[in-house]
């Protein structure tokens, strides 16, 4: 897991005209809460948050007005349009500390020949896992699967120290049987159309 270094800056105002203010200087507006301190109302540089949001469940090592406190994103909301950092939720963590975070599932190898497909159930794994090591994602083999086979939670292999936040038997991916176009039945159409 990465560790990205980001200098924020603490700010007193707020509202919709002060947002637009922070993000015309290429900063996006952010909250850090947690471990029952109050909410910290923070500024981040928009161009180093949105690298350091490229990893999953990135861990964040800020420097807050010369305290440096380690933060995992919860929550980010982007222009819908634009796809710009609007604003971003940032949760205080320790070292050593077990947080909870959804960790995206990724497959590898062919399915058995034949019509078939995958259904992602569930395109990201909820556990409980160390705030400094928490896995980018998992991935689970899916070669030589059938339609009726699936994936479940208790089969995804996890590292060491992280455990399921949700039940063994959830269904993570599934195998279906892809439906194929029904023939057109003898003597309708174009044929029947000729007899006649």
């Amino acid at each position: 897991m990465s560790e990205v270094k980001l200098v924020a800056e603490t700010r007193s105002e707020f509202g919709k005209g002060a947002a637009r203010r922070i993000r015309r200087e290429d900063k996006v507006p952010g909250v850090l809460y947690g471990h029952g301190t109050d909410p910290v109302h923070v500024t981040l540089p928009g161009h180093e948050l949105l690298l350091a949001l490229r990893t999953p469940n990135v861990l964040i090592s800020l420097d807050v007005d010369g305290a440096t406190e380690l933060a995992i994103p919860k929550a980010v909301q982007r222009d819908a349009v634009r796809g710009h950092l609007e604003h971003v939720d940032l949760l205080l963590v320790k070292r050593g500390e077990k947080v909870n975070v959804e960790v995206m599932v990724l497959t590898e190898g062919d399915l058995a020949p034949g019509n078939f497909l995958l259904e992602h159930v569930l395109n990201t794994l909820p556990v409980l896992a160390e705030a400094t090591h928490i896995p980018e994602s998992f991935t689970v083999s899916v070669a030589g699967l059938e339609a009726g086979a699936s994936i479940l939670a208790k089969d995804v292999t996890l590292p060491a120290g992280v455990t399921l936040d949700v039940e063994d038997d959830a269904v993570v991916i599934q195998v279906l049987s892809a439906q194929a176009e029904e023939a057109p039945a003898e003597g309708s159409g174009d044929e029947a159309a000729s007899e006649a």
